[in-house]
């Protein structure tokens, strides 16, 4: 079994169980999929809620235009620090397992459950070959003058 984060055309979340990829993809493609809130079939699978912890350089992020819908008011820098703070909190960290940890999630051996850690370059492509969705973000740096740190 497999646990996919999923999101209806009217923006509510849920998570839905299938046998595997491809029994998602044919539920998804007659519709028998539906959100629990509203009915709605029309239903995508959205980025899961685990993430990979590491320290990897800002530069080698990806770029990208705002949307026109974005608050320009927000604060790139304590955007980072809320996410940082959030996985910080409510994803367990597998430190350097993370890798193993999350293919054992993956293939049910392990129950799903949030998880945060660092994984080489090597393992990253493992997880990739092997269908695992992770998300991959700098730490912020804090600053030390600051009554927090």
């Amino acid at each position: 079994m497999i646990a996919y984060d999923l999101q209806c055309q009217n923006g509510h979340t849920f998570e839905g169980w299938f046998e595997d990829a491809k029994a998602f993809k044919k539920q998804q493609k007659t519709n028998l999929i539906a959100c629990p809130v509203c009915d709605d079939t029309h239903v995508t699978r959205i980025p899961s809620t685990f993430a990979i912890k590491g320290t990897p350089s800002a530069q080698n992020l990806p770029t990208r235009q705002p949307a026109a819908c974005e608050d320009p008011q927000v604060d790139p820098k304590l955007m980072a620090r809320a996410i940082s703070e959030f996985v910080e909190k409510n994803f367990d960290n597998v430190g350097p397992d993370f890798a193993s940890e999350a293919l054992k999630i993956h293939y049910g051996v392990k129950e799903p459950r949030n998880i945060r850690g660092v994984s080489t370059l090597q393992e990253e492509e493992t997880l990739r070959k092997e269908g695992v969705e992770f998300i991959k973000f700098p730490v912020p740096v804090r600053d030390p003058s600051s009554s927090d740190a």
